[in-house]
């Protein structure tokens, strides 16, 4: 499944992965300056969720570009499709 996105859309999947690399970033500062724990987790559980908002937006898009793609329907690969997308969305939970 190729990815292909509209401008808005690919502008925001590619902001919540820039916050997710810099908090990212902010847990390993945070590890090496020994910082608490309940911080350092508190980080980490915000880039994940920043992670799982990009991944989410990437797979609703591709949904949204199956539906409305006429030779998936005509080729009758919808099954196949549904496998895929289902993979996808159990990939991130």
């Amino acid at each position: 499944m190729e990815l292909a996105m509209a401008a808005e859309e690919l502008k925001t999947v590619v902001n919540r992965l820039r916050r997710a690399q810099g908090q990212i970033a902010g847990v390993i500062k945070m590890i090496e300056e020994g910082r608490d724990c309940e911080d350092v987790v508190t980080q980490l559980a915000a880039a994940s969720r920043a992670l799982d908002k990009a991944g989410f937006a990437i797979i609703a898009t591709g949904l949204q570009h199956c539906l409305t793609d006429a030779d998936m329907a005509a080729s009758g690969d919808r099954e196949e499709m549904r496998t895929r997308l289902e993979k996808l969305f159990l990939s991130l939970a």
